[in-house]
């Protein structure tokens, strides 16, 4: 045993870590329902409020400060009063806030010798994260190697000059509408939002596909036909192909198997690389990746993940392992977040959340079922429509205008419920659903989207 084996393992270790998680547990046990601000709490977080927004340069979308304690889906701010946290920092936190678990994996993580883990020196952490993930990814696909990165951007970078090595001098990248990549310079130019790009260059390298619309009978052959037009204009200057198999920001959007299938069987034959960008959809499918959930892990050679696992990370089959030099960087994350996904992978895994059985689906049933009711019922006429898959739901409030569905995520997060928007025409509300809730917490939701929803028709 190594002298790290033998303090990690020691039963003094074991147990002073024991006693943190115990009080964490007792101290969030106040936590179990939305609440208000208290009077002293709200004056001097209105302070911390105007202080960030001035140093930022940029105000807060929502008058957010978090305390740092929460409890599942309830999440204290530094103002005493207390939220249901359904966007959960935009996909981050799957098992809502303060989960012991992940405290206890966290604790053990800051314990490691040094804070951040690189490319250069590794701990056995970083080894653990990337076996884990290829050998889930392995089992219905051919993805065989990986590399760890921060963030989603980083690893979507790392993806895009991996095809582009291997297919050089093919530049041009296939993407659909409404896509998003990522907040760097390129990734920027591949999401298809013109308010994320305002004074950047532009540089002509991203060809736009119609995504999946299942009001028209003719989507998939107007997709292919288009696809056929761009190879065919492009010859041997087309390197990848890079898609969200549920659309993220583009509003929850989902297409069937067989749209994607005769795309991915025409990039094949033509060697572009078929790369799926899982930076949302990780882990919230009811399968760990979406590409399961679809069966077309045979198509992929290049996959990107992020978020639910505290870093980000490519994996990548063997024709597609780029040359020494063309991915690397001082930081791979920190020895906190490749600790908490390593326990992350495991809970979902070995705790039931995955599959046609799993907590995961469950959560999302009741979830919709709970919006059915309400549409049907006190809020008929006020929701249009609702969508997505696992513990990704959209809503369509209204009539989808921007500004309606602005109104009501203020509306709601003054009620005490948090949520975001996506999509650019109609507009939506976006549920990151944490995988810890219950049917409690979804009559709770019920309560607060009816009279948020309410409220915002008046005007």
């Amino acid at each position: 045993m190594t002298l790290a084996d033998k303090f990690f393992s020691s039963a003094q270790t074991q147990e002073l870590s024991g006693q943190l998680k115990n009080l964490l547990i007792k101290a969030q046990s106040e936590i179990n329902g939305v609440r208000s601000a208290d009077s002293q709490g709200a004056e001097n977080f209105k302070k911390d409020l105007d202080h960030i927004n001035q140093i930022r340069g940029k105000t807060l979308f929502y008058p957010y400060i978090g305390s740092g304690m929460g409890q599942g889906p309830y999440v204290e701010l530094t103002d005493g009063s207390v939220k249901l946290d359904l966007i959960n920092g935009i996909g981050i936190h799957l098992f809502g806030h303060s989960h012991p678990q992940l405290v206890q994996a966290a604790l053990e993580g800051a314990m490691q010798d040094i804070v951040m883990q690189g490319n250069l020196q590794p701990n056995q952490e970083y080894c653990e994260l990337l076996d884990l993930l290829l050998k889930r990814a392995g089992r219905n696909s051919r993805l065989k190697k990986g590399w760890i990165g921060t963030c989603g951007t980083i690893v979507n970078e790392n993806a895009l000059k991996i095809a582009r090595q291997k297919n050089t001098p093919a530049r041009k990248i296939i993407a659909f509408h409404d896509a998003f990549a990522g907040r760097s310079t390129l990734m920027a130019e591949i999401t298809d939002n013109p308010e994320y790009r305002q004074g950047l260059p532009e540089y002509g390298e991203v060809l736009y596909l119609p995504f999946y619309d299942s009001k028209d009978p003719r989507s998939s052959e107007k997709t292919l036909s288009m696809l056929k037009k761009y190879i065919e204009e492009n010859p041997g200057n087309i390197a990848c192909f890079m898609f969200e198999i549920i659309q993220g920001e583009g509003g929850f959007n989902v297409a069937p198997r067989e749209f994607f299938v005769s795309l991915f069987e025409l990039c094949r034959e033509k060697g572009i690389a078929v790369w799926a960008d899982e930076v949302q959809t990780f882990a919230r499918t009811g399968e760990l990746f979406a590409f399961e959930k679809f069966n077309l892990g045979e198509y992929i050679d290049i996959v990107t993940i992020a978020k639910t696992i505290q870093c980000g990370a490519v994996l990548y089959t063997e024709e597609y392992n780029p040359k020494p030099g063309l991915i690397a960087g001082t930081f791979t994350a920190s020895s906190v977040s490749l600790n908490v996904g390593i326990k992350t992978l495991k809970m979902l895994t070995e705790e039931k959340y995955l599959g046609e059985e799993g907590r995961i689906g469950q959560i999302h049933q009741e979830f919709r079922a709970m919006l059915k009711e309400l549409k049907g019922g006190s809020c008929k006429d006020l929701i249009y429509d609702f969508g997505g898959m696992g513990l990704m739901v959209s809503m369509t409030p209204y009539d989808g205008s921007k500004e309606k569905v602005m109104k009501l995520l203020q509306i709601l997060f003054k009620k005490g419920l948090m949520a975001f928007s996506c999509g650019h025409g109609p507009y939506k509300i976006r549920f990151l659903l944490p995988a810890i809730l219950t049917s409690a917490h979804i009559k709770e939701v019920k309560g607060l989207l009816e009279a948020g929803l309410l409220e915002g028709a008046k005007g």
